[in-house]
């Protein structure tokens, strides 16, 4: 599981399990730390969404 993460032309992909970073275009180490912060503050949330959208069980 992952999630992607856009924001004007900053891009980056987080695992999920366990938290880490995949890819990183133009967000700053600064704004990494505190996108990774969310993620895995909401870890449990993003990983019930991705199953409703899969639909896996």
């Amino acid at each position: 599981m992952h999630v992607h993460i856009e924001k004007a032309e900053k891009y980056a992909k987080f695992w999920l399990n366990p938290v880490r970073l995949d890819r990183n275009y133009k967000f700053s180490s600064s704004e990494l730390r505190k996108i990774r912060e969310i993620v895995q503050r909401r870890k449990e949330e993003i990983e019930e969404k991705w199953n409703e959208y899969f639909r896996v069980s």
